[in-house]
């Protein structure tokens, strides 16, 4: 159990570091621009950005436990951070320090009721890797147990002692967090951070369940069970508890380590393809998915060259690791289908409505700059394939994705957690894959798979995509009657144009003006008291204090009248 004094010290400074940096953003982002200081404000505003995610990068490394998953988890989150935060914690790794193996004895031997003699013949006290959450040990098994499983040879995965009680501590400090910045009209209408933290803290339970990894394990391993090209460490359930996972050793040659594939006659390229084959094969067959494929949670595994059964594969891809796992439910799955036909027929509004059924785009987002983005994307890049597409200067592929970037990035976006650990799987594997083998194409190896999905749906998509043609077809017919008509009301002078955003501008100009006059009293008032201090120190004092309630209302009447403009 770790000591409550800690613990209390630990969520007083994931406080302490919140306010900070919120204060600081907070002056800049919304005192500095009442003075008429937005250029200042914004000049190092990545800047700023970047230096508190170095500065979280150091308190995740010396807290560890959850402030390590939560910049690993964030790094990813591109739908809600800028790059510059991203970029400084995607190096974030499990930068912690070994649990001394005297406590590492003492957990395993409560959790398994007996002396560790007893659970294991051998155990290696030095770990093979350390993490936030536990740390992996080698082992042998007794011979009994040997016997019953069929091998010896094992890894076994130990829990950090009291993590469970650093985790709710953190979850605690960071939903404190989360509800400040919630208040915050900017951040709530384009994150949903306490639902964003909610799914955050699943996944993190469900990490610390070694019962739940050793059940995915097996089902990851049942997917497969009639390829002979994939597998899975079998569980030891006699040696494992919800804090001790017991595992076959499947160590092997790491999948990215080209020299030694090369030295035992296995060549990268195929690698690649069985990789790409067997992960898309769990996203569109299995619908359920190694979320984290890194070179390190896969093995290639060469067969033995004496084997009996010649017929067998010479090596296989052995994932390892199943803490982190997905599911592709059928809703998001018909969503994702939706959107790939909106994208299909080129059609801006339809792909964004796809998009916001998904709940990608939050409900309060003002879909039309998206829209036009989508409709330029398409009209410039739609029709070219992917060989066409390398012919393009790079400088218009930059300049048009900083341009649809700015738009995106103000845009209320928030990823389903589903869909991000796709997004996630299928990054990570198209890059493993890409160092193996140059020349990997991610589309090319995604192409066989739609065609099957295309084929299971019974001719569903092909429908949709003439519904899809027909609705444009129909549009495409009414369009002249539909002209006429606005001619019509034009000459008549019956047309109308709402334009909301104009009255909010208007309502802006005259706060910027009430609070113009404020700040000119308080200017007054404050220079007026300097001066007359010297000569008459009670008026000065008075003036000096009474200057103060303008000030109060160039700072904070922004921010009440803001939240009734948006």
């Amino acid at each position: 159990m770790t000591d409550t004094r800690q613990l209390r010290a630990r969520y007083r400074r994931i406080l302490r570091f919140a306010a900070r940096y919120m204060v600081l953003e907070w002056w800049f982002e919304l005192v500095l621009p009442r003075f008429g200081l937005e250029r200042v404000a914004a000049r190092r505003r990545l800047v700023r950005a970047a230096r508190i995610a170095r500065s979280f990068h150091g308190l995740a490394v010396d807290l560890g436990g959850l402030m390590i998953k939560v910049g690993q988890f964030m790094s990813s989150r591109l739908d809600v951070l800028p790059s510059e935060i991203t970029r400084e914690l995607e190096g974030l790794q499990d930068e912690v320090p070994a649990v001394d193996f005297t406590l590492i004895r003492e957990s395993v031997e409560r959790e398994l009721g007996m002396p560790l003699e007893r659970a294991y013949e051998y155990f290696d006290p030095t770990p093979v890797a350390a993490a936030s959450f536990g740390q992996v040990h080698r082992a042998r098994l007794i011979a009994n147990d040997a016997v019953d499983v069929g091998f010896s040879a094992v890894v076994v995965k130990v829990q950090r002692p009291g993590i469970a009680d650093i985790i709710t501590v953190d979850l605690a400090a960071l939903r404190r967090v989360a509800s400040w910045l919630n208040r915050v009209r900017f951040i709530s209408r384009r994150v949903d951070l306490p639902a964003l933290l909610e799914e955050f803290a699943i996944i993190s339970l469900r990490e610390i369940d070694y019962l739940n990894e050793g059940s995915n394990a097996e089902r990851f391993a049942e997917n497969f069970v009639d390829d002979p090209r994939i597998d899975a460490p079998e569980v030891v359930w006699e040696r494992s508890t919800r804090r001790i996972l017991t595992l076959a050793d499947a160590t092997a040659i790491k999948i990215n380590d080209h020299a030694k594939l090369v030295a035992a006659g296995i060549d990268p390229a195929e690698v690649a393809d069985e990789l790409s084959r067997a992960m898309f094969e769990q996203l569109f067959m299995h619908r359920f998915f190694h979320a984290d494929p890194h070179p390190g949670n896969i093995f290639v595994t060469p067969a033995d060259p004496d084997r009996a059964d010649q017929s067998t594969p010479e090596w296989t891809l052995t994932f390892i690791d199943f803490g982190m796992m997905g599911d592709v439910p059928e809703n998001l799955s018909r969503g994702l289908q939706r959107l790939i036909i909106a994208a299909a027929a080129r059609d801006a509004p339809g792909l964004v409505a796809s998009v916001r059924d998904m709940g990608i785009l939050l409900r309060s987002a003002e879909s039309a700059p998206l829209e036009r983005a989508l409709g330029e994307l398409f009209d410039r890049f739609g029709g070219m394939g992917f060989s066409e597409l390398q012919q393009v200067d790079p400088q218009e592929f930059r300049a048009f994705g900083n341009e649809f970037s700015e738009v995106v990035r103000t845009m209320p976006f928030q990823l389903p957690e589903n869909f991000l650990l796709i997004i996630r799987a299928i990054s990570v594997t198209s890059g493993v894959a890409s160092d193996l083998n140059s020349s990997y194409n991610v589309w090319t190896a995604i192409e066989p798979f739609a065609a099957r999905l295309a084929r299971d749906e019974g001719g569903g998509t092909v429908k949709e995509l003439a519904k899809q043609a027909l609705s444009s077809a129909g549009l495409i017919l009414r369009l002249p009657q539909q002209l006429e008509s606005v001619a019509t009301l034009m000459q008549r002078g019956q047309l109308a144009v709402e334009t909301p955003g104009a009255d909010k501008r208007l309502r802006m100009i005259e706060l910027l003006v009430r609070r113009l006059i404020s700040a000119v009293l308080f200017t007054a008032l404050l220079i007026g008291g300097i001066l007359v201090r010297d000569t008459d120190p009670t008026i000065g004092l008075v003036l000096i204090i009474g200057s103060a309630l303008p000030l109060a209302h160039v700072l904070f009447a922004g921010v009440v009248n803001r939240n009734r403009l948006f």
